[in-house]
Parts: C-alpha cells; sequence; structure tokens
C-alpha cells in the first residue's frame, strides 16, 4: 500500500486523474461483464418460448413470458408483438426502432471507456513532460551535477507513461471485447425477432 502511494507521489498530480480513470474502467468493465452475459439480454426461457411460438399459439402467453424472463429481447418481442396490429412495413420500423433502442442500451458506459483508452495515454504523456520540464530546470539552475539524481528524475518522469498505458491498454480491450459482444447478442436479437414477425404475420387474423 505504501509502494503505490509513493508511486502516486512521484507521478505527481497527473496519476489522480489517471487513477480515477483507472477505476471508473474497471467499474465498467464489471457492470458491463454482467449485463452483457448471453442469458442476461437474451434469456434462454424466452428464446424457447418463441422458438415454439406457432400461428395458433396464444400471443399472450409469449407476452407473459417476456414480462417473467425480462431483459433486452423481452423488450424487443413485447413490441413485435403490441405492433402485430399494424401493417408489417410499420411493424418491421417498430421492430427496428426499439431494437436500436435496447442495442444502445446494451452499449451504456462503453463510449466512456473508449474515451478513457484514447485520453489515458496522453495523461501520461502529459504527466511526463511535465517532469522533464523539472528536470531540465533543475539541470539549469544546479548543472547536471550528480547523474544518478538525473536519471531518477527522468525515471520518475516516465511513472504517468506506464501509469497511462497501463490504464489505456486493457480499457482498449475491454472496449473492443464488448463491442464484438454487443454486435452479436443484435445480430442474434435481430434474427429472432424477424422470425417471430413473420410468425405473426402468418397468423390469420393476427
Amino acid at each position: 500500500m505504501n509502494d503505490a502511494f509513493e508511486v502516486l507521489k512521484q507521478g505527481g498530480l497527473v496519476m489522480l486523474p489517471l487513477a480515477l480513470c483507472s477505476v471508473t474502467a474497471a467499474a465498467i468493465a464489471v457492470e458491463r461483464a454482467v449485463a452483457l452475459r448471453r442469458r442476461t439480454v437474451v434469456p434462454p426461457g424466452l428464446v424457447a418460448a418463441v422458438d415454439a411460438f406457432t400461428a395458433g399459439s396464444d400471443p399472450e402467453a409469449l407476452r407473459t413470458a417476456c414480462r417473467r424472463s425480462g431483459g433486452a429481447f423481452a423488450r424487443i418481442v413485447e413490441a413485435v408483438l403490441d405492433a402485430r396490429r399494424l401493417d408489417r412495413t410499420q411493424a418491421i420500423e417498430t421492430m427496428h426502432a426499439i431494437g436500436r433502442t435496447q442495442v444502445g442500451s446494451l452499449e451504456r458506459g462503453l463510449t466512456l471507456l473508449e474515451i478513457i483508452a484514447s485520453t489515458s495515454p496522453l495523461l501520461g504523456l502529459l504527466g511526463t513532460v511535465l517532469g522533464m520540464v523539472n528536470v531540465f530546470n533543475v539541470i539549469t539552475a544546479h548543472g547536471i551535477g550528480d547523474p544518478q539524481v538525473l536519471s531518477d528524475g527522468i525515471s520518475k518522469a516516465l511513472i504517468t507513461t506506464v501509469a497511462g498505458l497501463s490504464v489505456a491498454i486493457p480499457s482498449l480491450a475491454c472496449h473492443s471485447w464488448f463491442s464484438r459482444r454487443v454486435d452479436d447478442l443484435a445480430v442474434e436479437m435481430h434474427e429472432r425477432a424477424t422470425a417471430l414477425l413473420a410468425k405473426l404475420y402468418s397468423t390469420p387474423g393476427r
């Protein structure tokens, strides 16, 4: 604990926003890892109910399954059921609209994660530049003197660059992984909702 505090102290004030970025990125990563589990977004029970739905099935039974399951896919299915009285073109537009809304909710926090991944190296570089300015100010005032002092100053100045990259690399990796996860879930939800819509419009009288 003392070593970590000493590193933060050596890095200067720039280490404070980097520490905040680190904590924020970790919180987003944990929250999204839980929220983007497939069984949370596309509950298996609801998938089974949608797959089992046929032309003669009761739409209200499927609506009950949606309310019981919850999740983004459940809200899309409910919207499709609500739109079944519209003509097919309007129903498709409604499905796409609610789909975009639900995909947007799945992407919550990813923009901030991307910003952290982009700005953390810049913050680290800023800290290093400020540290090097201090080193050269010392050289200007007192000369090179002891080379060991100079090397220690440069080493401390580079701490923020290391910290910035240490925050940015996992943040970028998490952003890429979660973005791909959202894309995969969006494709699956779209395919299943489209299949359900086709079944509804093959039902006489809907």
